[in-house]
């Protein structure tokens, strides 16, 4: 059993999320981009790592694998499309793995990497997401499509609007105040601008989020509602084709916000 979800800062606004498993000092962590950090969390709590889940090959994900495998006896679980070094087990859509006698799903996210996959824990309804799904926002298209990045946020939309949705990026004020622009007529939005500016004030994490709260404010999530669609025909001077061009529409915009 999951007892605890742990937020490891790292770099600038990198979250390693350290899951810890219910009555023991094991940890399992998510995208470790830094090893030091852990290796300070672990020591300082006499904690003992035993899985590491990444969900794409960018070093700010994978840059701390190899110096926690110096130092600790750790599987190592990830997509195997993309040469990840250190992997000891690799995953692809609907592969199922135990953690702490959680089963988590593999789900494949591609879109902001060809090789991106997220991890669900259906009985916990937890979700960990790298860069794909951010609180109010989501990933940059380094690799696929405005297509691709949109089917995958929508996979991630049906899951149940309970699950707890953990990214790896404190970017949710930025990613508010661009909806705020997109979708300004959103009272809901508005309401999470107050309660989120709050928790950073106390330099709290703003993670994590949910799939409801997503569903609510989130506008790549909501590339089907008449405001975005309208913020979309603005930019483009045209009504979009279709719901993915809202959403390329909407991406274009924010990588320039």
């Amino acid at each position: 059993m999951i007892s605890t979800i742990h937020p490891i800062p790292a770099f600038s606004d990198n979250y390693i999320w350290a899951i810890r498993e219910a009555g023991s000092y094991r940890i399992c962590v998510v995208d470790p981009g830094d090893a030091h950090p852990v290796i300070d969390y672990l020591n300082s709590n006499d904690y003992q790592l035993s899985d590491i889940l990444i969900t794409h090959h960018h070093p700010d994900h994978t840059g701390g694998i190899q110096a926690l495998l110096d130092s600790y006896d750790c599987r190592v679980i990830g997509p195997g499309s993309s040469g990840i070094k250190g992997l000891s087990e690799v995953v692809k859509e609907d592969d199922r793995i135990e953690v702490f006698g959680q089963t988590l799903s593999v789900i494949e996210v591609p879109g902001h990497t060809l090789d991106h996959i997220a991890y669900y824990c259906e009985k916990q309804k937890l979700l960990f997401c790298g860069d794909t799904l951010f609180a109010a926002g989501c990933g940059r298209l380094f690799e696929g499509t405005p297509a691709m990045m949109n089917e995958s946020l929508s996979k991630l939309s049906r899951l149940p609007q309970q699950t707890q949705v953990y990214c790896t990026h404190e970017y949710t004020l930025a990613n508010l105040k661009f909806a705020a622009a997109a979708d300004s007529k959103n009272i809901l939005l508005k309401k999470r601008i107050e309660v989120e500016e709050a928790k950073r004030a106390m330099n709290k994490p703003t993670l994590p989020s949910s799939i409801e709260l997503e569903l609510e404010t989130n506008p790549f999530l909501r590339c089907n509602e008449d405001g975005l669609k309208q913020s979309a025909a603005t930019r483009l001077g045209r009504e979009p084709a279709d719901d993915v061009e809202v959403f390329s529409t909407l991406r274009s915009w924010k990588d320039s916000f």
